[in-house]
């Protein structure tokens, strides 16, 4: 890394500002050549499953339609969610509120205390069931 910066030491503002403009082309150019290589490896993946289908001697729909279909949501799409969580709450102090998740140091302490264990499924919905209170929604 140090011989880096003592090369760019000796650049101009210019200079430096040249070689990042081509550097973000080169990464435009590189990152269209990788498209088009997974592409054409995508085509040899198809063209390797039709011939192994074929060689055992069906017929692609035959295959295709047993394939199950995986509905998948696109990277920028979230989930709506209308659930509604229960709130549970300390009944000596209103402050302390448990929804869900990781257990809060305070529920993990009343447990203990109570003697139940926080490591347990059971143990954490008894101790919700026998000594939280339901705050309604």
């Amino acid at each position: 890394m140090r011989r880096q910066s003592v090369e760019f030491e000796n650049l101009s503002a210019e200079d430096i500002q040249r070689q990042l403009e081509e550097m973000e082309q080169n990464k435009a150019a590189l990152q269209k050549a990788l498209q088009s290589r997974r592409e054409q490896a995508k085509a040899g993946v198809v063209e390797q499953v039709l011939d192994l289908i074929q060689g055992n001697g069906y017929e692609i729909e035959e295959i295709v339609s047993l394939l199950p279909v995986k509905r998948r949501r696109g990277p920028n799409v979230r989930r709506s969610s209308n659930r509604q969580y229960t709130k549970y709450v300390d009944p000596k102090n209103a402050g302390n509120v448990y929804v869900r998740g990781v257990l809060p140091r305070w529920m993990k302490d009343k447990m203990q205390e109570q003697g139940y264990d926080p490591g347990s499924k059971e143990d954490r919905e008894a101790f919700k069931a026998n000594y939280l209170q339901v705050e309604d929604a």
